[in-house]
């Protein structure tokens, strides 16, 4: 079983995704994290669909490290119910996957 996820999380503006990328590695709860600008979200909420341009977050990091990133984006993110999904990242290169477990900081 893999140590390692990827995280997506989608932010309404630039100066978000900024600060949520930054906050994340600055903190030591993602090794890197890849924002992607201008993509098209089409969603259900609140009774109807909403159509928005946002930004998407890559994050790289430790499955351990997953509640820990989770309560300091509901705490740092302007969305009341911000996107937060992880996968399992199976493989991947050695070293880059010994990157995220010498920045990241491993649960204890």
């Amino acid at each position: 079983m893999s140590e390692h996820c990827v995280i997506f999380i989608t932010a309404g503006s630039k100066e978000e995704a900024d600060k949520i990328g930054r906050g994340l590695v600055e903190d030591k709860l993602a090794f890197c994290v890849s924002i992607i600008p201008e993509i098209q979200s089409t969603y259900y909420w609140e009774d109807k669909i909403h159509v928005d341009e946002e930004f998407l977050l890559i994050v790289k990091t430790r499955k351990d490290r997953y509640d820990a990133l989770e309560t300091w984006v509901k705490i740092n993110h302007s969305y009341e119910v911000p996107e937060i999904i992880s996968l399992p990242i199976e493989q991947g290169l050695p070293a880059y996957l010994s990157g995220i477990d010498n920045w990241v900081a491993k649960k204890f």
